[in-house]
């Protein structure tokens, strides 16, 4: 944009040079109130997650469905062991259907152990969203968008990092170098293992609970 100011327009230089210096700062201050939060919101999520019923159906929402819903997917397929043989895990994005993942999304897949190398992309279907017990997006115009469309509540993925967070959103690597999906896919690693630990608690705990009134029973008799 500098290009476009005239030598004479000091005034405006300096005003624009001082917006892009604080770009940063603003960013920050913006992303202040999710950092406090975070924990508050970690709790919520891991609380209802553990007390809820064991999800039988899971759909990971992403934008494209090519770099972080596809690799969520293929993850939480590896856990899902721990929740059960029954439980479906799907994902679809916005725009695209039929594309293959970036290389970058290969490789550092392939260097975690998965492979997504016959992934194409698929929008979402409705009845995907309609059978899913627990719907999964990485950001909040996901989030926004299918409460608008189909009326159902999600999971923000990000909310459940047991790290402390620079944004609530899972940023999208596309485009962007291996270090970028490096980034992402660790962080979808740690929030899914969270998931899968919270979802087996609750499990175990509903087993456990189910088991006590009978036991109760003997006794009383």
């Amino acid at each position: 944009m500098t290009e476009f100011l005239q030598d004479g327009d000091f005034a405006l230089q300096a005003t624009f040079m001082w917006a892009m210096a604080w770009r940063p700062a603003a960013r920050e201050v913006r992303r202040m109130p999710e950092r406090l939060l975070h924990q508050w919101r970690r709790q919520i999520a891991l609380r209802r997650l553990a007390h809820g019923p064991t999800p039988r159906v899971v759909l990971m929402v992403c934008h494209g469905n090519i770099c972080r819903s596809p690799y969520a997917v293929a993850r939480l397929r590896a856990l899902a062991p721990e929740l059960g043989d029954t439980v479906r895990v799907v994902s679809g994005g916005f725009v695209g259907p039929g594309r293959q993942c970036p290389e970058e999304a290969l490789e550092v897949a392939a260097n975690r152990g998965v492979d997504l190398s016959n992934h194409r992309s698929q929008l979402i279907k409705p009845a995907d969203v309609l059978a899913a017990d627990l719907i999964v997006v990485m950001d909040r115009v996901q989030q926004w968008a299918i409460r608008a469309m189909y009326g159902r509540d999600v999971l923000m993925l990000g909310d459940l990092d047991p790290e402390a967070i620079e944004t609530r959103e899972i940023l999208d690597p596309v485009e962007q170098p291996k270090e970028a999906f490096e980034r992402c896919y660790s962080r979808i690693d740690r929030c899914l293992s969270a998931l899968v630990r919270a979802v087996s608690g609750g499990a175990f705990r509903a087993l456990r609970s189910a088991a006590a009134p009978s036991h109760r029973a003997r006794v009383q008799t």
